[in-house]
């Protein structure tokens, strides 16, 4: 078991990796009461074709695999349902499906062991069955539903949707109606018995917790089981254009404002990590149209948007996709002021210091809590493949002159809008 020391947080990271691949990362706390259990395994909704663990052939699963397993896993054999066992000693238990990963959780202050050993067996002990994979697609269909009837996951959702050709991070994460119709138990066994081997998988543990107590406890649990030796997962890879696949969509659903999301598709042409371009341009954005912002303040004031701008940022290997959400009765108006402020995007040194001082601080205040030091760990890893334990260094690595060079090559033509309306306005267009 390796021991780093977290760079200007005063902790101590224990890193492992058992004999069958799985990783393991553990920062004890002595000052808090609890703990925070992560077990995550590398695959998310963008991995939905693939080479199976002993198969020759790239296979396609129906889009919502990932999500539907995360709910499956839950169901036992025996019929103990994982929520109950873990609320019975006090503890919470969720999980989440991600583009990149799904992680498997709890969080208590009493029965680390007990729970613990609990995490490992139940996810991995999958049972499917026909009756109970068709149970659950009615329970994903009433959820994929759900998501429907918001406009702002639509918005969201849509916006990523027009913006990638190819890539599979255009499709919502549960999936739609009909492709989780399709999901068979089969699928599920397929992409579990690929992308749940240990050695896709990761563990994070952080509370005031025995590093070497736990560790002994993992290698006792997983070496009561066997699993196959497989090689490196491989996923098929898309190419993506720089262009969008829709330009603009107009939608008109049951909102009391009308609604506005524009999203900016920027190619990584720098030399540069995907993860820190994308960082880049969140300095940059939020700088230019945070809540912070002269030009969030001045719409505002004008009231042409409700409230602060929503800037939100996804990625693929190539290309970053930047979007601003708000809500207006004038959204044409909001585009356009939106337009002319991208024509100039300079910024102050002062500003971009302020932005860097705020991670900086950011970076050191995780210390505070179980929960920012873990999700820093499982974000360094689905991002970086490792963990930066010089976090803040690294943060001082951004620098001011870099963002010109970024500003002055940007390319921000590849956009798309998405305009939700009212009912009635589609009403008098239709007249």
């Amino acid at each position: 078991m390796k021991k780093h020391n977290l760079d200007k947080m005063d902790l101590e990271l224990y890193e492992d990796i058992l004999d069958n691949g799985m990783k393991v990362y553990i920062i004890p706390k002595e000052n808090v009461n609890g703990f925070y259990v992560t077990l995550s395994t590398n695959y998310g909704s963008i991995q939905d074709e693939f080479i199976p663990i002993d198969k020759l052939e790239m296979t396609k699963v129906p889009m919502g695999v990932a999500h539907f397993l995360e709910h499956k896993v839950f169901e036992q054999k025996d019929e103990v349902d994982p929520f109950t066992f873990y609320s019975e000693r006090g503890c919470d238990a969720n999980a989440n499906t991600s583009n990149y990963k799904t992680t498997y959780l709890f969080s208590g202050t009493s029965s680390l062991n007990d729970c613990l050993n609990y995490l490992f067996d139940y996810v991995q002990s999958p049972y499917f069955t026909d009756e109970n994979v068709e149970k659950e697609k009615g329970i994903i269909e009433q959820e994929i539903k759900m998501y429907d009837d918001s406009p702002y996951y639509k918005l969201y959702d849509g916006v990523i949707y027009n913006a990638f050709v190819n890539h599979p991070i255009k499709y919502p994460i549960a999936g739609t109606v009909e492709s989780i119709n399709k999901i068979t138990k089969e699928d599920l066994y397929t992409c579990y018995n690929t992308f749940y081997h240990p050695s896709n998988m990761f563990l994070v543990v952080v509370g005031n917790v025995d590093p070497k107590e736990i560790i002994d406890l993992i290698k006792l649990n997983q070496s009561k089981k066997k699993f196959k030796h497989i090689d490196k997962i491989k996923i098929k890879t898309y190419e993506e254009p720089d262009n969008v696949a829709v330009e603009l969509k107009h939608d008109y659903f049951d909102v009391q404002i009308p609604k506005v999301s524009i999203g900016y598709k920027i190619k990584n042409t720098f030399d540069l990590n995907i993860n820190d371009f994308k960082t880049y341009l969140s300095i940059l954005f939020n700088i230019k149209f945070g809540s912070t912002s002269e030009f969030s303040e001045q719409l505002k004031e004008e009231k042409l948007i409700t409230g602060d701008m929503d800037i939100s940022i996804v990625n693929t290997d190539k290309h970053v996709l930047v979007t601003l959400i708000n809500e207006s009765e004038n959204v044409e108006e909001v585009i356009k002021r939106i337009e002319e402020e991208i024509k100039n995007l300079k910024i102050t040194k002062e500003d971009f210091n302020r932005k860097i001082k705020t991670k900086k601080s950011a970076s050191i205040f995780k210390s505070d809590s179980i929960y920012a030091l873990n999700n820093k760990i499982m974000s360094n890893i689905i991002n970086y493949g490792e963990v930066i334990y010089n976090e803040y260094e690294k943060i001082e690595t951004f620098s001011y002159e870099e963002m010109n060079n970024i500003i002055k090559s940007l390319d921000l033509k590849n956009k798309t809008i998405y305009i939700i309306d009212k009912l009635d306005s589609k009403v008098d267009k239709d007249k």
